[in-house]
């Protein structure tokens, strides 16, 4: 599915992330974890092709396609998601015509199905988009997004931070039933050490001062409760 091969990224002439590589199997989750200011999000912003983040040396291959020079929306097309840490709110943009405008064959019907499944009232997509949404409303309005696109390769960006337990058992239970049900890959950036209680990952990563510093099962996460990052620097 996706295999990143010596990646170095550049942001105003400093170099951020060195030397990352990363192999992700179709239907598999993966878990990024590390210290704030790490490179989690960078990595992830590099994969969507944000403006800014300049790759120096190595390739993004999907699907056996180098996509390093590809625009955001054609990333987009290509079926790669990535969820905003914070969500904003876009003025002016009416919510249920953007969902409409994500998906053509989308129905009215099919989005209320998944404003029940989210616990989401339908009736605040009448709303400019995101505007007077909570925090957790916001990450749910992520998880309807996805619903809609249908990506292939799912990149959540602390989906979880700011949540109470009943939207963040919400949020998973529909991510493992979108994942058992499509081909897709997962991966999630998060500082949650409890997250093995809601999402069951492949591999678990970390990293470290822009680096992946050590690749585990997920038995490693116990061992950052007790012990920190120190001994993966």
């Amino acid at each position: 599915m996706l295999k990143i091969r010596k990646l170095y990224v550049n942001i105003k002439n400093k170099i951020i992330l060195k030397n990352i590589n990363l192999n992700i199997k179709k239907r598999e989750i993966h878990i990024l974890m590390g210290p704030n200011g790490s490179g989690k999000s960078t990595l992830s912003y590099v994969i969507t092709r944000k403006p800014n983040y300049n790759i120096v040396k190595g390739d993004i291959i999907l699907n056996n396609k180098i996509i390093n020079k590809l625009s955001p929306d054609k990333i987009s097309k290509l079926g790669i998601f990535l969820s905003f840490q914070n969500p904003i709110e876009i003025e002016g943009i009416n919510m249920l015509k953007y969902l409409k405008y994500l998906n053509n064959n989308i129905t009215y019907k099919k989005i209320k199905e998944y404003c029940n499944l989210l616990n989401i009232d339908i009736n605040k997509l009448s709303r400019f988009f995101n505007s007077g949404f909570s925090g957790g409303e916001k990450k749910k309005n992520e998880i309807l997004q996805l619903l809609i696109l249908k990506p292939k390769l799912i990149i959540l960006d602390e989906i979880d931070s700011g949540l109470d337990i009943d939207t963040i058992n919400i949020i998973f239970r529909i991510l493992n039933n979108y994942f058992l049900k499509k081909k897709c890959s997962i991966i999630i950036i998060t500082h949650n050490t409890n997250i093995v209680k809601y999402i069951n990952p492949n591999k678990v990563h970390i990293i470290n001062k822009g680096k992946i510093t050590f690749t585990g099962n997920k038995e490693v996460i116990n061992k950052i409760v007790k012990y920190g990052y120190n001994n993966y620097k």
